[in-house]
């Protein structure tokens, strides 16, 4: 018989399904760097509206590399916090084409030292190109990996800490792209859909609407 802990990870496995994909939309590794970096505090979705057109007049690191500032912010205008990630687009692609030869470095290391990049955006970047488990903390997972009793944290890097410890490294990244699903779907920040949740019986969150 499986424990709580198990049981909840096998319900979303069974729920979710275990293919690995990516919400973001991207064709080269930059791009999905870059996207991560705009994410920040702005819905997937959105930046892949944007990005969309973005990665046509800028085609290459080379031309994100030489892009004005000022232009470039006007392109992303509507994801938020545009001038901060204007200015780190540029200067992270300066330091891919001078550093690396337009490739990404692999290390937790090396990709939180770029530019824009912090340790959520470098685990996004060694899940999805390398195929290194890693454990990507974000609203969705840290409201809903403390309501499910897996942390009791609010700082992102013990939540990640404390599900490196409680999940099977296979699971690490389908942690993160099961409780966006769920996080989206019926697990919502106010009035969780509690009554319709596979997992009501497991749930113990002083947020669970009875």
């Amino acid at each position: 018989m499986l424990n709580r802990d198990d049981e909840i990870i096998n319900r979303f496995n069974k729920q979710y399904g275990t293919k690995l994909y990516c919400y973001l939309k991207y064709s080269t590794p930059y791009e999905l760097l870059f996207s991560t970096i705009l994410s920040a505090q702005c819905t997937d979705e959105r930046v892949n509206q944007v990005t969309k057109n973005l990665y046509k007049k800028y085609d290459s690191l080379e031309a994100f590399a030489k892009a004005d500032v000022d232009e470039l912010a006007k392109d992303i205008y509507s994801l938020g916090f545009y001038r901060a990630k204007s200015k780190n687009l540029v200067a992270c692609a300066k330091v891919l084409l001078e550093k690396y030869n337009g490739d990404l470095p692999k290390s937790l290391e090396e990709l939180v030292a770029l530019p824009g990049v912090g340790r959520k955006t470098a685990n996004v970047i060694r899940g999805n190109l390398f195929n290194d488990p890693s454990i990507v903390v974000d609203t969705h997972v840290k409201r809903i990996s403390k309501r499910l009793g897996f942390t009791k944290e609010t700082d992102p890097l013990k939540v990640e800490m404390d599900l490196m410890k409680k999940l099977p490294k296979e699971q690490w990244i389908l942690w993160n792209l099961h409780l966006i699903t769920f996080g989206r779907t019926v697990c919502f920040a106010k009035k969780p859909m509690c009554k319709e949740c596979f997992l009501n019986d497991l749930c113990n969150s002083k947020d669970k609407v009875v």
